[in-house]
């Protein structure tokens, strides 16, 4: 700590504070903080929560022990030193408002670093649980692997905080355990994590094999490929945290007392742990790109379609309108010079749909009688509706269409014959007065078709799911590991019925 200059905790406080905008806005881009609620949609528990708030404390914990270093490291600056030259001031030099911020900045550190090795840990069980998926694989939450991450997490988070207490007699001792402690367990995970990528191909091609969806095997690609990265950068981050702890707990500091090689080595640290870090947050929460820019085009289209829509509902209501009073002018004019006009005709009421109140027609007062038609604005009375004879009134009858036939459902056996609607036989499918099946205007038998049972029916669709799924491979549809973790545990292997019934 005292041996790195200021321009080594500033390059960590400005590479914090940019992984804390980019989180910022990575986060409203993915879903506007909804991620951040407590109760976030279906794949919303505990698990979730603890991953996502456990992160979200470790960047603003690592931007405070980055800043306040830099701020303190720049007030108190430089002194001359006859054996080394000038360096850094020591911290026996500091002034008591610095020295008291010591010990709590590097607890901070070391709490941050523990969420992280959280992170990590859930990263290696996940991907080892992912790898070892298959069609009968149990849920995240009862497999080992959950079991090793939750005791490995109360670990992390006790050990790393313990460990700075337990040495804060001498702050730089206190330092080089706490960097020594850290990077040796984020470098146990980072080694633990290469056997894992040395296998991700074979299980790329095997999920091809399986017929999973071609969206699931780019999406893991581009995982494989973020991890790839992370993994390096990881190594950037703890290699040189351990090199400095090592150096700091012997005797002799051969490295600490070169300001070369403390800088380089610091702001390599800082460089991997935020860059890892930032990596680790577009795993949890990827963005869809596709989706996004769906989105937006269909709220576009309707910006642009809602203007246009009023514009022709207001048009076609004075059109009606303007319809409805030309048909009510000349339905009066007609019926005035016929002398046929009831009493107590009103042409506008409510109680008929097209406004005149056909109850007050009286067959006595009614001598001529047209044709009848149901759409609205058109002349309800015409003279081509009129009869020769002009005095019998044409039936006001509305015949419907003729319906298709419908096939019950019939038990055959054991097992229920499921029926339908008896098609045309002139094209498409369907079943003939008969009972046979016919498509395309052809009769099919038996032998080209299967009998389209409750049975059948239930055979065909986990059929269908098996080919679709990769044999229900939990990993299709694969999103993020935070929300897989739940999907895994909606999947029921047991073969059921997908109809709205059964029996018992």
């Amino acid at each position: 700590m005292s041996h790195t200059s200021p321009a080594s905790f500033l390059v960590w406080a400005i590479m914090s504070i940019l992984l804390g905008g980019f989180l910022v806005y990575h986060l409203w881009s993915f879903d506007r903080f909804r991620c951040l609620r407590w109760n976030d949609g279906p794949y919303s528990g505990a698990f979730k929560r603890v991953m996502t708030y456990s992160y979200l404390l470790s960047v603003p914990m690592i931007i405070t022990y980055a800043t306040g270093n830099a701020v303190i490291k720049y007030r108190e600056g430089f002194i001359f030193f006859p054996p080394l030259g000038i360096i850094p001031k020591p911290y026996q030099l500091w002034d008591e408002t610095s020295k008291s911020a010591i010990l709590p900045l590097l607890l901070i550190f070391s709490i941050a670093w523990g969420l992280e090795m959280v992170s990590h840990l859930e990263e290696l069980c996940f991907w080892y649980f992912l790898v070892n998926a298959g069609a009968n694989q149990q849920s995240w939450f009862r497999s080992a692997a959950f079991k090793i991450w939750v005791v490995g997490s109360c670990i992390a988070v006790i050990y790393m905080p313990l460990v700075t207490a337990f040495s804060r007699a001498d702050p730089l001792h206190s330092e080089a355990f706490t960097f020594l402690a850290g990077s040796l367990g984020s470098l146990c995970l980072t080694l633990w994590f290469i056997p894992i990528l040395w296998t991700f191909p074979r299980f790329l091609k095997n999920l091809r094999q399986d017929g999973v969806d071609m969206a699931t095997i780019i999406r893991l690609t581009k995982f494989f490929e973020l991890n790839k990265i992370r993994i390096v950068f990881r190594c950037f981050f703890v290699i040189p945290l351990l090199i400095l702890g090592i150096d700091g707990t012997t005797p002799h500091d051969h490295i600490n007392e070169s300001m070369f090689w403390t800088d380089l080595l610091a702001m390599l640290a800082g460089f991997g742990c935020v860059i890892s870090s930032g990596i680790t947050l577009v795993i949890f929460f990827p963005r869809s790109i596709e989706g996004e820019m769906a989105t937006k085009d269909a709220a576009r289209v309707q910006r642009e379609m809602d203007p246009i829509a009023t514009r022709s509902i207001n048009g076609s209501f004075h059109a009606q309108m303007a319809s409805s009073t030309k048909a009510e002018t000349s339905h009066r004019e007609y019926y005035s010079e016929r002398e046929v006009l009831p009493e107590s005709y009103s042409p506008r009421s409510a109680s008929s749909p097209h406004g005149y109140r056909s109850n007050n027609f009286v067959p006595g007062q009614i001598r001529r009688l047209s044709g009848y038609t149901t759409d609205v604005g058109e002349d309800v009375y015409s003279k081509e509706g009129m009869s020769r004879d002009g005095h019998s009134p044409r039936a006001l009858t509305n015949t419907p269409s003729q319906l298709p036939m419908m096939r019950p459902n019939r038990r055959v056996g054991e097992d229920i014959e499921l029926g339908g609607i008896v098609g045309d036989p002139s094209g498409g499918a369907g079943f003939n007065r008969n009972g046979d099946m016919f498509g395309n205007g052809r009769m099919m038998t038996m032998g080209q078709i299967q009998r389209l049972t409750e049975r059948n029916l239930s055979a065909h669709n986990n059929s269908e799911a098996s080919v679709s799924m990769g044999e229900r491979n939990p990993v299709q549809n694969f999103t993020s590991p935070l929300d897989f973790v739940y999907r895994t545990a909606e999947v029921n292997p047991t073969n059921t019925s997908r109809l709205t019934f059964s029996r018992p």
